[in-house]
């Protein structure tokens, strides 16, 4: 089949044909509708969600500061069922928030440590215990993985909703056909013999 064959088959709801139906057109506008929103709308919404999760890293990383913290109690290593040990645990720790008093709270620890031990913990600029920010090689990750999935979800709602108005007009056609039938079939409707 040579290109030109296939670009007329391809557009055949765009062409001037006897046998078109509104509802052809109809649809052919629908897929034109679907596949550009699909395209240029997730492409659009990928990027904007990428960009607003690498700013949110962002300002993660720029609020957020390491400190020195003491652990108050020892964590022993416990043994799991498969021989081997858990491998962090939260326990209660005591530091220096920014505006210079000491606070105490619990925050998630390596275990087999003694108290007294110091170890690094992050906190926010009121002197909170938080979770250690991203790297900007895993914010760069995770912001490409939220940017595909939000174009991935608006990719899908857009199609869906194409499907279903395409078939809404196909139940629109069957229901025409069976019209049309009713009318015509009477006719066609002699024994033989």
């Amino acid at each position: 089949m040579s290109s030109g064959e296939y670009g007329k088959k391809w557009l055949w709801r765009w062409r001037k044909n006897p046998l078109r139906r509104h509802e052809d057109v109809v649809e052919a506008w629908i897929v034109l509708t679907v596949w550009t929103a699909v395209v240029l709308g997730g492409t659009v919404a990928g990027v904007a969600t990428a960009r607003a999760a690498d700013e949110v890293f962002a300002r993660q990383r720029a609020e957020r500061q390491s400190v020195r913290v003491v652990l108050l109690n020892d964590v022993p290593r416990p043994a799991t069922a498969f021989g081997g040990s858990a491998d962090r645990r939260t326990a209660p720790v005591s530091w220096t928030a920014p505006d210079g008093s000491t606070r105490t709270g619990r925050t998630l620890v390596n275990t087999g440590l003694e108290a007294g031990s110091r170890i690094v913990a992050w906190q926010d600029g009121q002197g909170r215990l938080t979770p250690r920010p991203t790297s900007p090689t895993e914010a760069t990750v995770e912001s490409g993985f939220l940017g595909a999935a939000a174009a991935i979800a608006l990719a899908g709602a857009v199609s869906g909703a194409g499907a279903a108005v395409r078939w809404r007009l196909d139940r629109r056609r069957v229901d025409q056909w069976a019209r049309e039938w009713d009318l015509v079939g009477p006719r066609w409707d002699h024994k033989t013999g």
